[in-house]
């Protein structure tokens, strides 16, 4: 690689946009989506349909996504980043009106031959215009109560459309996600321990406001609540997804009980084990070893994005990666804590691994972002 690092002004360019591709980055992400696809195949009963199959297509699409979006120079998705703002809102208040009904929620766009969920578009287009947003801003500026109210109404303004769907889980990534970006930008600390303490005062308010007109939660979040605290309160309604979970995590012990031989998930006691509880599928299966492993390729994933926002002397691009790392790690910490009790269930998925076309395609796409500004970074 040095060899070609140094003769790499003899390369067409097109050639050399793909040298500098962060072909770690490419493997990491195909090994994690395959140990999707296994879980996926083992769900099903060992059959390729109905998730492994059109999972894999899907993944097909998003690399070939990943590699377009990689080749676009960084400025043209810096230029476009308020119109892909202003479209993710667009298309989250078309949810409102057009938008397809499912376990209760209001969260797609039927397109015809996919269902679109404009949540997942936003998580990217709102890191982007965070990101475009301090790089236009002058770095003395960032503190000051005006330029840091723009940024947060930035955030607020999706948070509130994809709460009100409802989808508790994106709203909560939306939030945190930027004011990562915000934090790595360089606003002060004050102001998110200001945060902090009204984010104390909400949660005293959300419970106070349980049973009374003005609940500010859905019965079935509160239920959530409560399963989160204590599934043995209704283990056979609302706490049954996390104790059968929690079950399942457990049974696999050190190296798990065999490819396909999981109880819970073959069995069917295990809910969505396609989906949110995938997870504690492989770790049936696969056990402790299983499940660390898929946590170090995340791991890896992070820590090779990380390295490449510290290399990157474009405040745009190292905002953006930073931006799209911290929504990665966001994903899978919420998913794992989530089926393991630590956290409230909130219906996030495990990404690359759990079944779903508009997760899977817009996190690919984001890659993509990050390996856009990998490659025209200034050398």
């Amino acid at each position: 690689m040095t060899y070609l690092q140094y003769n790499v002004k003899s390369v067409p360019t097109g050639w050399r946009k793909i040298l500098y591709l962060n072909w770690a980055l490419v493997l990491l992400l195909s090994a994690v989506a395959a140990a999707g696809f296994l879980m996926l195949y083992s769900v099903a009963g060992g059959s390729f349909s109905p998730w492994a199959e059109p999972q894999m297509k899907r993944f097909a699409m998003g690399m070939t996504a990943m590699f377009i979006v990689a080749f676009i120079p960084i400025w043209f998705w810096r230029n476009i980043s308020t119109l892909a703002y202003l479209g993710s809102i667009g298309l989250l208040l078309a949810v409102e009106f057009f938008g397809v009904v499912g376990m209760g929620a209001q969260r797609w766009i039927d397109l015809g031959f996919m269902r679109l969920q404009p949540s997942e578009l936003m998580k990217i287009a709102l890191v982007m215009m965070l990101a475009a947003y301090y790089d236009w801003l002058d770095i003395k500026k960032v503190s000051r109560p005006l330029f840091v109210l723009i940024p947060v109404l930035l955030i607020l303004i999706p948070t509130a459309l994809v709460l009100k769907q409802p989808d508790l889980g994106t709203s909560l990534l939306l939030l945190m996600g930027g004011a990562v970006v915000m934090f790595v930008a360089g606003v002060h600390w004050a102001y998110f321990a200001a945060v902090a303490s009204l984010g104390v005062g909400a949660i005293v308010g959300v419970f106070a406001s349980r049973g009374t007109p003005w609940q500010l939660l859905k019965d079935y979040q509160y239920r959530r609540i409560d399963t989160f605290l204590d599934p043995s309160q209704d283990p056979l309604g609302a706490g049954y997804h996390i104790t059968q979970s929690k079950i399942a995590l457990g049974s696999g012990g050190w190296s798990g009980r065999g490819f396909m031989q999981g109880t819970q998930s073959r069995l069917n006691f295990l809910p969505e084990k396609h989906t949110d509880f995938i997870f504690t599928t492989l770790a049936e299966e696969f056990g402790f070893v299983g499940a660390s492993s898929l946590l170090l390729l995340y791991a890896l994933i992070i820590i090779f994005c990380i390295s490449s926002a510290i290399k990157n002397k474009d405040r745009f691009s190292s905002l953006l990666i930073i931006g799209i790392a911290t929504t990665f790690f966001l994903f899978f910490a919420v998913n794992m804590s989530m089926v393991m009790g630590l956290a409230p269930v909130v219906g996030v998925p495990l990404p690359l691994v759990s079944y779903g076309g508009s997760a899977m395609l817009v996190l690919l796409a984001a890659f993509g972002l990050v390996q856009s500004a990998h490659i025209h970074r200034p050398r």
